[in-house]
């Protein structure tokens, strides 16, 4: 198969990352595979991983006609036989090029926390939880796939060099070191971001312990004033930035614990590292094998009750730092929890299967059209609602990232 990945930005991220790995994956399959974006860092992961980068303007509408008609273009000139959109943009700009039929068929994953309705329904869909999965799927007609974030396994392992990060950084021994790799945005992380920052702050007056953010975004200037104000309250370097960084496994590696959520602390696990799963509305939650059937539900996340984030996250980590040989055991734990069961190779066959899935089947014009318009009013209307909350100030940045309500009646927060 000759296919085409539209990831929905070139900027560090976890949906990113994932379509950018799990494309060379499938191309490691046999298929020919390249990717379309604008510019960014992440551009020299995709040529890194020896395929093809097409460019495209980041100046751009979302999602934008003139995008679609670049995809059509390539679909005619190369042959494509999938284009695979990640988020919602890019999927519909996907299935709108290969609107009203022909060879080509769209594929669209969403790793967000919520599916925009207005998605065609004929599309096939990839989402990350088994939750959200049974959630669309009981509101969707359309396909609705399986992938949970994967992690190559083999480039992410314990054992990975640390001494160069460590040196930069400054981040000499005698600390038990606490990292979260996570980008600095309003919506999903900063609650959980200024919790961690905060319980530092407090927990290090008494306790060895020193939290690594290693992330960027429009948060910046708040997390690092919130940094320094633990700082001062520790009185050391107890919290470090050290911004982006475009590969962080030495930050993984160098971690005695992790915190994270999504694709993050899937990684972390990765480097056989203990993980305190972080969510929204004071949830915190230590990875145990009792604990981890919740997560396989609901995915690397949760909402709690919005009380006492901190203390509930202090009290994973007091537990943490009393016994070294559970944060072996726990780390053990989810290194083998990740090869079993998120590896990028396995994720990369699922994918196939579903390409030749979205490959076999031909909807009716007539389908297809009523579909289409369908999309468009839906869109049209979620437009018209962002505006409106836009003059109101209450849009928020991730429009589909947001706490949801199927999340929110899935997710319960238990105490440590």
């Amino acid at each position: 198969m000759r296919i085409l990945v539209y990831p929905h930005g070139m900027h560090v991220g976890g949906s990113q990352l994932n379509a950018i790995e799990l494309a060379a994956a499938v191309r490691d399959l046999g298929h020919e595979v390249a990717v379309i974006g604008e510019p960014g860092p992440l551009v020299d992961r995709v040529t890194a991983l020896g395929m093809e980068h097409i460019p495209i303007s980041a100046r751009r509408r979302r999602p934008s006609p003139t995008v679609t008609a670049k995809l059509r273009s390539l679909i005619r000139s190369r042959g494509i036989d999938i284009v695979h959109g990640y988020e919602w943009p890019p999927a519909l700009e996907a299935n709108a090029a290969v609107y009203p039929g022909g060879r080509a068929a769209a594929v669209a994953t969403v790793m967000s926390m919520a599916v925009a309705p207005f998605l065609p329904a004929s599309m096939h869909l990839v989402v990350g939880t088994a939750a959200l999965q049974r959630h669309t799927a009981a509101r969707r007609p359309g396909p609705v796939h399986l992938i949970e974030p994967p992690v190559d396994v083999e480039q992410n392992a314990p054992g990975h060099p640390t001494d160069d990060f460590r040196a930069e950084f400054g981040l000499g021994p005698g600390y038990v070191d606490i990292v979260a790799v996570t980008r600095l945005s309003p919506q999903l992380k900063l609650e959980g971001i200024l919790t961690a920052i905060d319980a530092i702050g407090e927990l290090a007056r008494s306790e060895p312990v020193r939290l690594i953010v290693v992330g960027d975004g429009v948060a910046r200037d708040t997390v690092a004033a919130r940094a320094e104000a633990a700082n001062q309250r520790a009185g050391r370097r107890a919290v470090v930035l050290t911004g982006e960084l475009l590969d962080p496994r030495p930050a993984y590696a160098a971690a005695d614990i992790m915190l994270g959520m999504g694709g993050s602390a899937l990684r972390a696990l990765a480097f056989g590292r203990p993980l305190v799963v972080q969510g929204e509305e004071a949830f915190w939650e230590l990875l145990t094998p009792d604990s981890c059937g919740l997560f396989l539900e609901q995915g690397w996340y949760g909402v709690g009750d919005g009380k006492d984030g901190a203390s509930r996250l202090t009290g994973a980590l007091r537990r943490l730092l009393a016994d070294p040989v559970e944060r072996a055991a726990l780390g053990a734990f989810g290194r083998d929890l990740v090869v079993n069961r998120f590896s990028l190779q396995r994720a990369a066959q699922v994918q196939e299967d579903i390409y030749r899935q979205a490959l076999a089947v031909r909807q009716p014009a007539g389908a297809r059209a009523r579909d289409g318009l369908r999309s468009i009013a839906g869109l049209a209307a979620h437009k018209a609602k962002r505006r409106y909350e836009s003059l109101r100030r209450t849009a928020a940045r991730d429009d589909f990232n947001a706490p949801t309500l199927a999340a929110a009646s899935l997710t319960t927060q238990t105490k440590p």
